[in-house]
């Protein structure tokens, strides 16, 4: 028999480490009393996340961070939040997009992870304040993106040293991490040295398994999927259109890539659906996979999210090495 590239023992319950288990079994119980961003204003719940309520960890801000401002493409201001490596040199850049289901999140509120990312790769990374739905639905936050993509491919080696360029990002950021890996490629002629997709999102018309998630409140579950959508296309388009859902892109032609995902997570078919794309269309590709980790599971402290922190950024060593 030939061997199965997918190892069914990942996906079962007994590989779940004790200590992701009862992480699970925490988050649960803290998030399942807390009222929903929809039913507040995403201003508010994104009022929250700063000041330390709910279950993620209150953010550090890092005193090694600097902000740029960029013009975006409808003459907009981005900032783009910059950590360099301790020491001052730099590899290369990496183009961090944070997630938050678009609604959510800023550039600012990872600063500890993203530090050790330019620690542990020697790359400068420029963070993307990119506009938030539901007050800027699509295509603002992809177009803020493509926006600094540019600017950073055209301004990297006087600004920070260099115009090696990797991209990367989590959840809602790796989805637009990959819209922007297209778009690079389509309208600039542009491949990225690589990209880091972290449990991304890939298909906006949800995967089986958005689908069957339900309403266990393990951090993300179906209905608060179907509520990021609604903000981020209000106007309800095709939702299977490539630069909304690039799952359906023709991906030929693309960017070494490393896919990053937990086995309690309800985008687990998203990431094993583009990574088997990615491979299918000639594409260089890892495939990460962690038993029993939610959605999120990075951001959090435990094994597990230093475990995946550490391959990300061995991925991203090796693709500018």
């Amino acid at each position: 028999m030939a061997e199965n590239p997918f190892n069914p023992a990942l996906f079962r319950d007994s590989a779940i480490p004790e200590d992701t288990a009862k992480l699970n079994a925490a988050m649960i119980e803290l998030m399942t009393p807390l009222p929903e961003w929809w039913n507040t204003s995403a201003q508010a719940a994104r009022d929250g996340r700063r000041a330390g309520r709910g279950p993620f960890p209150p953010p550090v801000f890092s005193d090694r961070a600097q902000t740029i401002t960029i013009k975006g493409r409808d003459g907009n201001d981005i900032p783009l939040r910059v950590i360099k490596p301790q020491g001052g040199g730099t590899r290369g850049i990496y183009l961090h997009i944070h997630g938050g289901g678009w609604v959510l999140g800023a550039a600012d509120m990872q600063d500890p992870m993203l530090e050790r990312i330019a620690d542990g790769t020697g790359l400068t990374v420029v963070g993307v304040e990119y506009r938030l739905a539901p007050e800027n639905p699509y295509p603002a936050g992809p177009d803020d993106c493509e926006s600094a993509a540019a600017w950073v491919l055209q301004n990297g080696r006087t600004t920070f040293g260099s115009d090696v360029m990797t991209v990367g990002g989590e959840s809602a950021g790796g989805h637009l991490s990959a819209v922007t890996v297209l778009r690079m490629r389509d309208r600039y002629g542009y491949l990225f040295r690589g990209a880091n997709l972290v449990y991304g999102v890939f298909d906006l018309s949800m995967t089986p398994s958005q689908q069957q998630f339900g309403n266990t409140r393990l951090v993300l579950r179906t209905i608060d999927m179907q509520q990021f959508y609604n903000a981020y296309l209000p106007t309800n388009p095709d939702r299977r259109q490539p630069d909304i859902s690039p799952l359906y892109a023709d991906l030929k032609g693309l960017c070494p890539a490393l896919f990053t995902v937990g086995t309690k997570d309800a985008l687990l078919d998203d990431t094993l659906f583009m990574y088997t794309r990615w491979i299918a269309a000639g594409n260089e590709a890892e495939l990460a996979v962690f038993p029993g980790g939610a959605h999120g599971f990075t951001l959090f402290p435990n094994r597990q999210s230093d475990e995946a922190l550490e391959r990300g950024n061995a991925f991203l060593r090796s693709v500018t090495g």
